[in-house]
């Protein structure tokens, strides 16, 4: 009689799982994004630019530079280019870096610009704060040949490029926009785009030590 193995998945095929989900996860959600960013601005009127019509070259230039990372970006989590195409890796890599140069330029030219409140402003200013600091700290970690680090610094850069994407998830959500005024809802839905994945993130990474310390601690 065959011998069916019940054995429990290994650690490692979890975590390539986890990856792959990851990143099918990250290319449908940015993929519903730019497809409703697309069909959105496709008409140059007034109408569907609303408050960005005065400065939609801005805007133009901020989608361009995001749309830019989230396609490179997505690309830099297969292994299978990095291991067979290293330079192709290499050069994804630094148009990702281009993107988000130009998406954040493009940040700031709308936060000068913006007739927009203040809590909208420091929202707008903290995610694209978050969105260089990560990128920058990635691409220092790879300079300095520090692999591990490279890659870790690169996941929370895309965490924070998918953030637009991930906010306009929550504002399909209609009993997240009733909580609170929208003064106050628009404001903290964006930052809560990127923290909350970057929360997620930082304690799925160390969840498994956390749990390896009552072990070690009855063991001793």
């Amino acid at each position: 009689m065959e011998h069916i193995s019940t054995a429990a998945p290994s650690p490692r095929t979890w975590n390539a799982w986890w990856k792959a989900t990851f990143w099918l996860l990250g290319l449908a959600v940015a993929g519903h994004f730019l497809w409703a960013t697309a069909q959105r601005y496709v008409q140059v009127t007034p109408e569907a630019y609303g408050m960005f019509w005065d400065r939609r070259n801005w805007l133009w230039l901020h989608i361009t530079g995001g749309s830019l990372a989230m396609l490179a970006g997505a690309s830099q989590f297969v292994a299978a280019l990095r291991r067979r195409w290293p330079a192709l890796h290499r050069w994804l890599g630094r148009t990702y870096l281009l993107g988000i140069l130009l998406g954040s330029a493009a940040v700031v030219g709308l936060l000068v610009t913006t007739q927009g409140w203040l809590a909208l402003k420091l929202a707008f200013a903290a995610t694209g704060l978050a969105w260089l600091i990560t990128s920058l700290r990635g691409y220092r970690t790879i300079r300095r040949g520090e692999i591990d680090a490279h890659r870790r610094w690169m996941l929370r850069s895309y965490l924070v490029t998918l953030s637009p994407a991930v906010f306009r998830l929550f504002l399909l959500v209609p009993p997240l926009m009733q909580l609170a005024s929208p003064l106050v809802m628009v404001p903290s839905l964006l930052v809560l785009s990127w923290a909350l994945p970057l929360l997620a993130y930082e304690t799925g990474r160390r969840l498994p030590r956390l749990r390896a310390v009552p072990v070690r601690a009855r063991m001793a």
